[in-house]
């Protein structure tokens, strides 16, 4: 307990830099954790246009706000440190997890080297506020087992390295496609042509949780088409699975017989139940 009588987080009392998860856009998503912290510093280096301006109001209005874009390590590097040691509070706010494709571990490596402490702190990725869009789970018992976070090829990622094909082919993955809107026509070229069902259910969540967030359903054969028309080419968010429909899925055993059609249960648990305590391990 701290002495102002608020619980500690174990994310808010850390020595050094935090770098901030600010979540997938809705300023609203950002954690507890990162709120405090936000509204804590007076510095604060953020990802640009990936930040929601509203949030940077709402929260990081009292503190100077520099934007992260265009600058390699050699100037953000110094640009935290000497903040930092001159006794300012720095966050690093990254969009979503930073955690996720974040490039968060390349400068805490840098600032460790420059003698400054630093440690994460977790977001809200836009996979998962995509799949509360979609009203959906990532994982449906029965329908998908399995979640794949990755990118596309390009100029991060040789051909060899991309794995789409090989996850969609797994059959229960729900697979989550990053940094990859530009893209989507030429990943379901690729998916069609290495003969996967053209009726796979995929969505594309544009600005997931955004003001203008826009939702674009299709399959594997209509998506590269869609998302053309539409014309995104950045910012959005590609599921691949059955999942994406949020159906034809069996019942779980979390919730016993009455769950699948049994007797309503009783007010006190049954000790013979034959709910899988698996399905009971924190989420």
């Amino acid at each position: 307990m701290s002495a102002d009588g608020e619980a500690d987080t174990g994310f808010t009392d850390d020595e050094g830099i935090p770098f901030v998860g600010a979540g997938p856009g809705d300023p609203d998503l950002l954690t507890v954790a990162g709120r405090k912290l936000v509204e804590d510093a007076d510095l604060v280096v953020h990802a640009g246009s990936l930040v929601n301006s509203e949030l940077l109001d709402e929260f990081c209005a009292d503190a100077e706000q520099v934007n992260s874009v265009g600058k390699d390590l050699e100037e953000l590097i110094p640009l935290m440190a000497d903040a930092y040691e001159s006794g300012r509070t720095v966050v690093r706010l990254h969009s979503g997890d930073p955690a996720i494709y974040g490039a968060a571990l390349e400068q805490m490596d840098a600032l460790a080297e420059a003698g400054v402490p630093s440690y994460l702190v977790p977001g809200v990725t836009s996979a998962f506020a995509a799949s509360a869009t979609l009203r959906t789970q990532l994982t449906l018992n029965e329908v998908s087992n399995h979640v794949v976070f990755t990118r596309p090829q390009g100029r991060t990622l040789s051909a060899e390295e991309d794995h789409i094909s090989d996850f969609v082919g797994f059959g229960d993955t729900t697979v989550c496609i990053y940094l990859g809107t530009h893209a989507v026509a030429e990943t379901m070229d690729r998916l069609l042509d290495e003969g996967h069902d053209p009726d796979t259910p995929v969505a594309v969540v544009y600005h997931a949780s955004w003001p203008d967030e826009d939702v674009i359903e299709g399959t594997i054969e209509t998506m590269g088409e869609r998302v053309e028309d539409a014309g995104y080419r950045a910012s959005a968010l590609v599921i691949i699975g059955e999942a994406v429909n949020g159906s034809d899925y069996e019942r779980s055993f979390l919730y016993g017989d009455w769950a699948r059609g049994g007797d309503a249960p009783n007010d006190e648990p049954d000790s013979d139940s034959d709910s899988d305590p698996q399905e009971r391990d924190a989420k």
